[in-house]
């Protein structure tokens, strides 16, 4: 791999011309709504190419990490890593580019997300490379405890799938209650694989492949998103997964042997899943469907929990910035749902009510050309990638054309779910907390 530190990301910047103009300053209150301010902004480079993002949850470690492929043009395929050590001017550390980028195609660096193991902290690329160098590979993993020392960061292992060209398009990384650290990915096989991520970042990556979730009764049946959280009421690890004909829950506490728990399958107007996230108590999913129009779905799975039934077909509400957009990923935090929007930019909204989501701040990152994207209707494009940051509050938004983003929303000053009546469970993962296994 190849670096490129904080004074050549500088030289780079200022001499990169932005694809789109903006109408209006990045800081005027235009763009968003009052309750919205904006800490920081760095663009990274030409338009199509910065996908997903995480932010390390640690204060001492403020740093976050985004995905850098190429959707239009350019090789710009890697992850870059931004010192947050002052949200209000975030710092670009280092440019970790693909070895050989001229000898490369495809999308590159896709989903990105960190994990601590052993006392070190790891950051796992997943990477989708074409016909060439590295069809195979699926992710890479970079050791980055030592930051912000960037010429510390070293790579320590790369997952191939020999019989799976294309890579890994999303991951998700779980801290199993058997205290295993688990990598879930799609790809562009049947189901989603397991790996365990100890294994891999100890020299035994060849036998860090664990088994694969399946979509039930569809042989061919795909995961686009991935999620995992411990459910307290059942005492289960459990997966959430969106895909072929919907979306999909399974026991997986114990992973060698996933089982089904119920589907939301059938839905009118749901082919195919892209995510699915649970409240932090496993009752109600937030869940997206990535074509123009499609709004947030919201479900109500207490049926199913209670055994009444194995399917739910039926939303109980719907929310949209823009009908004629549709929002991309987003982050729970109960009872606000944080959105990476596309052309729609940064959205939060309330369900407080679930029945009745209500949008309680927004910010437009990307005011660009609306003709510029890709996907039908040129609507992907803008805001991607979404993450926030516990302890603090803090927002950070990767957008596809503008680059990185910080923000604050008044009033939302960190999140504990137990704050708000509910299990302190997100997306979020606590290295350091003790194995749930012996209280299983």
């Amino acid at each position: 791999m190849t670096r490129v530190t904080s004074l050549a990301v500088v030289l780079l910047l200022v001499g990169t011309a932005p694809m789109q103009a903006q109408d209006t300053p990045w800081n005027s209150l235009e763009r968003g709504s009052e309750n919205i301010t904006v800490e920081g902004h760095i663009p990274l480079g030409s338009a199509l190419n910065t996908m997903d993002l995480e932010i390390e949850q640690e204060m001492s470690r403020p740093y976050a990490y985004v995905s850098r492929g190429t959707v239009g043009t350019g090789s710009e395929r890697g992850t870059d890593i931004i010192d947050l050590s002052d949200p209000t001017n975030p710092k670009v550390l280092l440019q970790w580019r693909i070895e050989d980028p001229e000898l490369h195609t495809g999308l590159g660096g896709m989903d990105i997300k960190y994990f601590k193991w052993a006392g070190r902290y790891y950051v796992v690329q997943s990477t989708q490379f074409g016909p060439g160098p590295d069809v195979n590979m699926g992710a890479y993993i970079l050791d980055v405890t030592d930051l912000p020392n960037a010429s510390s960061v070293r790579e320590v292992a790369r997952i191939v799938e020999p019989d799976l060209p294309g890579g890994f398009h999303n991951i998700f990384i779980y801290k199993h209650s058997d205290g295993r650290v688990i990598l879930l990915t799609t790809t562009t096989g049947p189901g989603a694989n397991m790996y365990d991520l100890g294994k891999a970042v100890t020299g035994d990556v060849e036998h860090a492949y664990i088994g694969t979730i399946p979509i039930p009764e569809v042989e061919s049946g795909s995961y686009h998103d991935l999620y995992a959280a411990w459910h307290p009421d059942s005492d289960q690890d459990r997966f959430y997964g969106g895909g072929t004909d919907g979306y999909y829950v399974f026991n997986i506490t114990d992973p060698d042997d996933p089982q089904l728990e119920f589907t939301l399958t059938g839905i009118t107007g749901v082919n195919y899943g892209h995510t699915f996230t649970p409240s932090p108590d496993g009752r109600y999913a937030i869940t997206e469907t990535e074509y123009q129009h499609a709004p947030l779905r919201m479900f109500d799975m207490k049926p199913a929990l209670d055994g009444e039934t194995e399917n739910i077909r039926s939303p109980i509400s719907a929310w949209t910035a823009d009908w004629e957009n549709l929002v991309h990923n987003h982050e729970v935090r109960w009872p606000f749902v944080f959105v990476s929007g596309y052309h729609d930019g940064l959205q939060i909204f309330s369900m407080m009510d679930p029945g009745n989501p209500q949008t309680v701040g927004y910010y437009d990152t990307y005011t660009g050309s609306r003709d510029v994207g890709v996907m039908a209707g040129a609507v992907a494009n803008g805001a991607f990638g979404i993450d926030v940051r516990n302890e603090d509050g803090l927002i950070v938004i990767s957008d596809m054309s503008t680059g990185f983003w910080t923000f604050r929303m008044d009033g939302f000053n960190g999140w504990n779910g137990e704050d708000w009546g509910m299990p302190d469970i997100s997306s979020v993962q606590k290295w350091d907390e003790e194995s749930k296994e012996g209280t299983r």
